[in-house]
């Protein structure tokens, strides 16, 4: 009873965060990058790249770190140090982004990212990514859990080429009952982390195919 009655705390604050957890934007739309079909032929390992974010993936990172936050601090000392260390890896506002920058410099000569589209256009990378991300995380209305990472691909005239993505999707069991002991919930929490990290490994496989291709 003692442990539902922590981790009850802990969601209804986690709740407030869920509830705040963006739609996914029109990135070309947002970034002004025109969405004409140039070739995945245009692609090669020796190229220099430069990175834009989605503005889905600035709110995606504001509603993590807020998520992680509140995973770090929320009903502090009172909650399973096994639960609330749980909620706080699964949560890594970093994770995603890290991975995602990591699999584009173990592809391309250069890699750089740039806060803004004119920045970008005025250093002439050879081609530009749009980097889009979106998790889904658990709180006590939802236990659907989700990441999808989508990396799409323009040429130096900002015409689109392809993109590489991955994305899962799982239902997670219920962690909100009475009879579970804090191992087994822990051990759920923690597939929010397997989820994206699957979801990781499908962009790897397709950022791969895409550029031998190329």
């Amino acid at each position: 009873m003692r442990t539902f009655i922590q981790l009850a705390m802990m969601t209804l604050m986690l709740g407030v965060v869920g509830m705040t957890t963006p739609a996914i934007a029109d990135d070309l739309r947002s970034s002004h990058l025109l969405p004409i079909d140039a070739s995945v032929d245009s692609l090669r390992r020796t190229q220099s790249v430069g990175v834009l974010y989605s503005e889905n993936t600035l709110d995606n990172l504001n509603y993590l770190e807020r998520y992680h936050t509140m995973a770090m601090n929320g009903a502090k000392g009172s909650l399973d140090a096994r639960i609330r260390e749980a909620f706080v890896n699964s949560s890594d506002p970093e994770l995603a982004i890290d991975w995602l920058m990591n699999s584009l410099q173990g592809t391309f000569l250069s890699v750089t990212f740039y806060d803004s589209l004119d920045a970008l256009v005025q250093a002439h990378p050879d081609v530009v990514v749009m980097l889009d991300t979106h998790n889904q995380l658990l709180t006590q209305q939802n236990d659907q859990v989700e990441a999808r990472f989508i990396a799409r691909f323009y040429d130096a005239n900002l015409q689109y080429i392809a993109k590489a993505e991955g994305s899962v999707h799982k239902q997670v069991p219920s962690v909100w009952v009475h009879d579970k002991a804090a191992p087994e919930i822990a051990a759920q929490i923690e597939q929010q982390r397997d989820v994206q990290q699957d979801a990781l490994k499908q962009f790897d496989a397709s950022l791969k195919a895409l550029v031998q291709a190329g």
